[in-house]
Parts: structure tokens; sequence; C-alpha cells
């Protein structure tokens, strides 16, 4: 048998010696072996009795009885154990101790208590003074008197403080006080009728009928073990979610403490309670809160949706599952917390724009957005899903901003993608689906904290847009003061407000904090904690995710498609025209001037309606047509912006036929003037005529010479311009209106 340790446990099956030993040192070139017995063996031990588990024969509970003390010294013949051990009848035992004494002591009380013990056991937590002490004198006398002498301590402490140090083992916790114990924690004190009276302190009325001589019982008695079943009785009818206290407890009282009823006429009525027939709101308020945990009330309090989305342990994190940056993304729509201008006419408020933001969910990076004026649908995602997937050159292009290198490398079509319930139920998500995207998914309604990433970046938009904004909505400061929005303050257009979002977001994703997502291998690389380096980390490493999937394929899948005119004018989307050097190759529109118009099937992108996509019947891929300079849009108009204008021109069509209506009328009437002044005048100078007219020659002869030497002014001259003539006049304002009323009918045109 090897030598035994100090403060090993052993545990001796049989014999005389059977039980739990303590060793307090081990001497094998002596043959001796000294140890204290701290316990019986747990294998043979005897029921615990009634009386040694605290309860009377009465049945409620008495004082617990205090653990014997241990610690006494027995010297043991080394050859026995050894003999013992041979027959392995020695066993070494391992005891774990309780998980209070591996925590540090938080109430004052009991760490200068601790502190205490600590001092007076100091010799005995020796060693070297320990074994010395044993030796010399035999025992633990020694060293009892002197802790008696240095510590000031009584005899009867410093045992008991022994007793600990062999129960729990010989180390500084083992002195812990056990204050936790006080109390009998866990166990019912019912005020049961010829049981113990109520505990606590008196009321008011009682101490001062004590202080006159006259002792009485309180008014209200303690909890009974039958108003506690009564009470948990009534409480499991309540259905959940549960009321507040008041009112719980009023269910609980009037629904199982009522018991006295009446006849008023023929109706049976409640008799009122009288005092102390009834617990008060205290007393369950107790009886609930011992009897159910604080998590099982909150549980009682809410749904069983409101406690997963904003009450459960949120243990696990959004990224859990992804393999890496560019494999999950996230999309969700909002209305964005802003009103906007026309670009036609910026005195024109079109509202509040529709904005779809998609977040990587490996690196919380954001991807891609897009800003509409419709929606939410599954066709404005699929803008947003080719705002992130195409090229960013050629998405900045589209929308008219300056690119700024955010993400490297540029991503591409995502793996899985995370959408609400209704866009993910819609049948085009499915075509959609089956062509590019290989995994779709949705959280449900209720649990929109399962794409919290994407929910905070919305937040994250509209509070850094409350500061500079122009007409940006502060939804907090707004439900303060009654939703008094001002959409007058608003300054931007659909286009200007896609630059501010780009420049926000390109901000997010390259100054954001991530430093908590940095593990031990992220920073020896030098990882920046941003999610751009993160995205960037993830593919520089190879665990990103990255498919090429040509634009042409993009545009045919996700852009709106539908049908242009080849005409003789040109390519022909909503009377605009369109062209490009292929077109003018191929000649298309020589074979339509030829031989009659076609259609052309095309995809557009509702951002901008400066370009357009057909598929190259002759060729490969997208033919990209340019809008043409002599069309009637601008490069920076929107599809929604252009059939806005389209629907107020027509919404004005009956003001402007009515105007051209009086227009003619009028110039109708001018010209009958005319025409009978003429008609007068000519008349009159018939009627005058002396003798025989000029021939038509020598009438026209005379009108060139009278035309060529005009005669001079028979009047004063006053060097002023000559008056215009009313006639002038009228034709001029003629003249305007009938331009004003040609520009309407171009603008009606292209409507049309």
């Amino acid at each position: 048998m090897e030598q035994l340790s100090h403060n090993q446990v052993i545990r001796i099956a049989c014999g005389e010696l059977a039980g739990l030993y303590r060793v307090i040192f081990d001497e094998p070139g002596r043959l001796l072996t000294v140890v204290v017995r701290i316990g019986d063996d747990p294998a043979g031990s005897p029921d615990v009795t009634r009386e040694a588990s605290g309860q009377g024969g009465s049945g409620l509970p008495t004082n617990r009885r205090p653990q014997p003390f241990r610690g006494a010294l027995r010297w043991i013949d080394r050859r026995q154990l050894e003999e013992l051990d041979d027959a392995r009848d020695l066993i070494l035992v391992n005891i774990e101790p309780e998980a209070i004494y591996l925590i540090p002591i938080k109430s004052t009380c009991a760490a200068a208590q601790f502190e205490r013990r600590r001092v007076v056991m100091a010799g005995f937590l020796d060693f070297s003074h320990l074994y010395e002490s044993v030796i010399v004198h035999g025992g633990l006398g020694g060293l009892v008197r002197d802790a008696m002498r240095t510590a000031k301590a009584s005899r009867h402490l410093v045992y008991k403080c022994w007793s600990l140090l062999c129960r729990y083992g010989i180390v500084e916790s083992s002195l812990r006080p056990r204050l936790d114990r006080c109390g009998a924690p866990s166990v019912r004190r019912p005020c049961d009728p010829g049981g113990r009276k109520k505990a606590g302190r008196k009321t008011t009325e009682q101490r001062l009928a004590g202080k006159a001589g006259r002792p009485q019982e309180p008014k209200q008695p303690g909890m009974s073990s039958e108003w506690r079943a009564k009470i948990l009785a009534a409480d499991r009818r309540i259905p959940l979610p549960k009321p507040r206290m008041p009112e719980r407890c009023d269910q609980i009282i009037g629904s199982h403490f009522v018991q006295t009823y009446r006849y008023d006429g023929d109706l049976l009525v409640k008799v009122d309670l009288g005092m102390g027939e009834y617990p008060n709101r205290q007393q369950i308020r107790r009886v609930l809160s011992i009897e159910y945990s604080r998590l099982e009330c909150a549980l009682e309090k809410t749904t069983q949706g409101h406690y997963a989305r904003a009450l459960r342990g949120a243990g696990g994190r959004s990224w859990r599952g992804v393999s890496g940056p560019g494999h999950t993304w996230a999309i969700d729509s909002t209305i964005g917390d802003i009103y906007l201008r026309s670009s036609l006419d910026r005195a024109w408020i079109v509202g509040r724009p529709i904005v779809y933001v998609i977040v990587d969910v490996w690196s919380t990076a954001v991807v891609g957005f897009y800003v509409c004026l419709e929606g939410p649908s599954w066709a404005m995602a699929k803008l947003a899903l080719f705002s992130a997937a195409a090229a960013q050159a050629m998405v900045a292009d589209l929308w008219g901003y300056t690119p700024v290198l955010g993400l490297n490398p540029e991503p591409t079509l995502v793996a899985a993608l995370q959408c609400d319930r209704g866009e993910y139920l819609s049948r085009r998500a499915s075509e959609t689906a089956r062509q590019l995207l290989p995994i779709m998914s949705y959280a449900a309604p209720r649990r929109p904290d399962w794409k919290g990433s994407v929910e905070v970046l919305h937040r994250i938009e509209k509070d850094m847009q409350y500061h500079f904004v122009p007409g940006a909505i502060d939804a907090r400061r707004a439900e303060y003061e009654l939703r008094r929005f001002r959409p007058d303050e608003a300054a931007l257009t659909v286009r200007d407000y896609v630059h501010v979002l780009y420049e926000m977001f390109t901000e997010y994703n390259l100054t954001a904090d991530r430093t908590s997502r940095l593990d031990g291998q992220m920073q020896a690389a030098g990882v920046f904690p941003s999610p751009a380096g993160l995205w960037h980390w993830g593919h520089e490493v190879g665990i990103g995710f990255r498919r090429h999937i040509p634009t042409s394929e993009l545009i045919s899948a996700l852009l709106p498609a539908c049908n242009a005119r080849i005409t003789r004018r040109g390519i022909q989307l909503g009377n605009r025209t369109y062209g490009g050097p292929e077109v003018e190759r191929r000649k298309w529109i020589d074979v339509a001037r030829n031989y009659g118009v076609s259609d052309l099937p095309i995809h557009y992108f509702p951002g901008t309606v400066a370009k357009i996509w057909t598929p190259d019947m002759d060729g490969t891929g997208m033919l990209e047509l340019q809008l043409s300079d002599q069309s009637t849009a601008s490069p920076e108009l929107t599809f929604d912006e252009v059939t806005d204008a389209y629907a107020y021109a027509q919404a004005r069509r009956g003001d402007v036929e009515h105007q051209r209506t009086l227009l003619r009328l009028a110039a109708r009437q001018r010209r009958k003037d005319i025409v009978n002044a003429a008609s007068a005048l000519t008349a009159e100078a018939v009627g005058r005529a002396p003798g025989a007219t000029p021939t038509l020659t020598e009438a026209r002869q005379m009108e060139i010479a009278a035309n060529a030497n005009p005669p001079a002014p028979t009047g004063p001259d006053d060097g002023g311009p000559p008056a215009a003539d009313a006639g002038d006049e009228s034709y001029l304002e003629a003249m305007r209106a009938i331009l004003g009323t040609m520009r309407d009918e171009e603008n009606h045109d292209d409507g049309a």
C-alpha cells in the first residue's frame, strides 16, 4: 500500500473499523497512521428515522439537531490497514464539496465570522505545526490551548471548528459559516387550528392592548393549510395570461372563499365576508410567490408569443449554423420615417418610401438595399436582390451615385435567403427560388426576433437620418407629440434618398464595432472589427460563399418585364425613345418603317428610366438600350415618378380639353369677326367706286408700287415706337394659347 496523503478520505468496508476516515498523517516508517472518523459506512448506514429528520410525533417541524462533533484522533497500526488494502476492503474516497464552499462570501456578518474562525484555526491548518503538536503531545491538547491563548477563543469554538475541518476537509473554506441553513428554508409553517400561532410582528392594536394588560389574538389569522390549498385551486382556474395581482387576488377570494349566500327575492346573492374569514392580499401574494418561481410568474403574466419574443433567454446567436459570409441573407422591408418629394416637381410631396434592406447574417454587413414607392411585395424584394447581387458599379450607375469600396470582394447571389412569410408564400417567390435561390425560409409573424439583425439595421437607418435629413420623422418624438409630422419640411427625392442611404450603409459597414465577434485567431490575423472586416476575412480564409451568375440571368430573373414597340421613330416604351449602336447597326427602325411595328420583350429597373435590357436574339446575353436625348423623360426620373406624372396629366385631361375648346371657339369667333369686317369694308368701297375699276393686273401693280414707296406721315411724329395694332395682340395671344395646347397634346400622346 502506498503512503496515504494528509486530508485524504478512506473508507473501510468491513470489520470493527468500518466507516469513513480522514487521514491526519501517515508514517509508514513507524507503522503508524493517525485518522479521524467522520462518518459511518454509507453502504451500510441505517434509514433515517423521523426524530433524526427533525419531525416529531405531532407532525410539526421541530428544531434541527446539531451535527455531532467529529475530531477524536485514532492511532491505527499501519499493518492492519495494509491487510485491509490487500483484501480490497480499504477504498480511497473523494468527497465533492457543496457549491456554496466554492463561491465568495457576500454577507458582511458571515465574512467576519469566517475571518474569526480562520484566525482561531491557524495552527490546525499548518500541517507541520499540526504534525509536531500531535507527535509531541500525543493528541490535540497543545494545539487547543495555544488557540485559546493566542486567539482568545473558547474551547467549544476550537473543537467546533476542528470538527468542521475533519468533516469537510482541512482547508480554510471548510470554516465557512452556513448562515444559509438558518430559518429552515422551504419548510412550511402553517397556522392550522390547534397548531402554531401566527408568526411575525404583532399589529399596532395588539401592541397597545398588550401595554394595557389586555392581550388579544390577531384579527387576521395566519396562513393555514386549508387556505393555501384553496388559493392554489382558485388560481389554477384563472386562465392565462393572469391579470395583475390586485385583480388576481379578488378573483381568488370571490371564487373559493365566499361560502354564505342569501335570497334576494328569487335570486341568490353573496353575503359579505367578515374580517378574518379570508386571506388578505399580502398573504395571497406570499403563497403564490413561494409556490411558483419568478420565471413561472413571468410566464403567467404574458402570452407564449410575447414571452418568446421579449422575455425568453436569448443564449444563441443569429449567425448560428451559418458557415460564413455570403451564405445566408436576411431581407426585410419597412416604411421609411421620412417624406420625399417628386423629381418632376419638387413642390409635390410623394409621401413615405418603402425601404428594403438585405443583411448578411454572418458578418452583419448591409449587402444591398432598394427604395421604392410601392410595396411591400416580392416584385420589390427581387429588385433589392438585384441591387445586392449585381455588380456594384452597375447599380451605382443606375442610381447615379459614386461607388465607394465597402465590401471586398463584392457580394454575389446568396445560397439561403430569410424573408417574410407573405413574400415567401407567393408564387413568384417560388419561381425565383427554383431559378436562383437553393434555400428559402421565413420567420414566423410572431417571432420577428428570428431575423433581428435586419430589424436592427432598420432602427440604425432611422436613427441616423433624424439629425440631418429634412422631412425625417422621429417616431418616438411623434408618439409624444401625437404624431404631428411636418411633411412640408421634406427636401429629398427618391434618388437623393438613395444616395443618403448608400452613404449611411457604407459608413455602417466600415465603422460599426464588431469587437465582440473577434476570436483569438481573428485578433491574431489583425481583422478589423467591422462588418466589412468580417466579410473580407471570411472570404480570405475560405469560409465565404460565392457563386457566379451572369448579369443577364440576374436581369431576366429579378427585373420586371414588359413589351416595348419597335417603330419608325425608334424603340418606344411609355412614349419614351430608346436606342443604341446595335439598334442602328441591325436596322430595326428601317424594318419597322417598311414592314410595320413589332413588339420587343424588355426588362427594366424601376429606379431609373435611363436604361432597359432586351434578350440579344442575334448574339448572347442581354442587349442594353439607352434613353435617347430627344426622349420625353430625363434619366434621373424613376418609373414610379413617370407613372405619377401620367396619372396627373390624366387627371387634368378634362380641364385641358375644356380650355382647348374655349380657345378654338374664341379663335373661330375672331376669324368670323375679321371676315365680317373685311366684307363690310369691301361693300362700302365698291359702293363708293366712281367709275370703272382697274383690272386685276393693274391693281396688283399699283399695290406693289405703293408698298415700295410708302406715303409720308400726315400727322405729327412724336419719335415713339409705332403703336401695336389690336389685331396683332390678339394674334400673339392666340399663338401662345395654341402652343400651350400643343404641349398638352404632346404630353397626352406621351402618356398614351
